[in-house]
């Protein structure tokens, strides 16, 4: 009877045993397997936003061409043209002068077309400054007054990370240009120990979030936001809109890739 008991509580043992074996492989699998989405994941949305941002790059080359470069040398040709079309006309110094500065405006037009090609390198050394290059083409096309505050620290970020921080703003940016008509932005950029912070503030008419939630790039922002674990706050009324990206220094941001 005693060989009999044992040999019961010796089967029960192996049988609590091995559920338990397959109980805590299944959930290491289950793991292993989400693990692998969300990294799966992680890259497609990094190439997503890749992407958009070589698709914005483009855009912007197209509207500096169009906008700009071609109107000015088309002023150019046809102030070479008056010259030509009288033979016997004496041009004089301060016409030359006149066309010599048009010239010169086109080169300069040239160089800001230049650091919008190079935008990608400039990302992979310093993604703040592609985001001074931003505001100052902001400055520059659409007449609106932009305020950079800066403490002058650069964050030690993972690239890829800053790549999400860069699209992130990039999003603000647009929002705030769509929808608040103000004719002042402040873009406040912080580092302290334990985080980085990023504040676009602009002062409109302010918007409602929640209506303008779906299809704005409010959810991608946030989205992103959490891929590289930050945060997004946005607040907005009829004085204005803060955006603030939150960016902890502290975390192991190896579990976001």
């Amino acid at each position: 009877l005693l060989i009999i008991s044992l040999s019961i509580i010796f089967f029960t043992l192996i049988v609590i045993l091995l559920t338990l074996f397959f109980y805590f492989s299944k959930k290491k699998n289950s793991f292993l397997i989400e693990q692998m989405k969300s990294k799966h994941y992680f890259q497609s949305e990094l190439v997503k936003t890749r992407i958009e941002i070589k698709d914005q790059t483009l855009s912007e080359i197209s509207k500096e061409l169009h906008d700009n470069i071609g109107q000015i040398l088309s002023v150019a040709i046809m102030q070479l043209n008056l010259f030509l079309q009288d033979e016997n006309k004496i041009v004089k110094p301060k016409e030359l002068n006149n066309l010599k500065d048009i010239i010169a405006n086109a080169l300069d037009e040239i160089r800001i077309l230049s650091r919008i090609i190079n935008k990608e390198n400039t990302l992979q050394c310093n993604f703040i400054e592609a985001i001074q290059l931003d505001l100052d083409k902001i400055k520059k096309l659409k007449k609106i007054k932009c305020i950079l505050n800066w403490d002058g620290i650069s964050p030690q970020i993972h690239f890829e990370h800053e790549l999400f921080i860069y699209r992130i703003f990039q999003e603000a940016i647009h929002n705030s240009l769509k929808h608040s008509h103000s004719e002042t932005f402040e873009i406040t950029i912080q580092t302290s120990k334990d985080h980085f912070l990023l504040t676009l503030t602009d002062f409109g008419i302010g918007y409602n979030t929640n209506e303008l939630s779906t299809g704005s790039g409010l959810n991608n922002m946030k989205l992103r936001a959490q891929l590289i674990g930050a945060s997004v706050d946005i607040h907005s009324n009829n004085n204005g809109t803060s955006i603030k990206l939150i960016y902890p220094l502290t975390t192991n941001h190896e579990d976001y890739q």
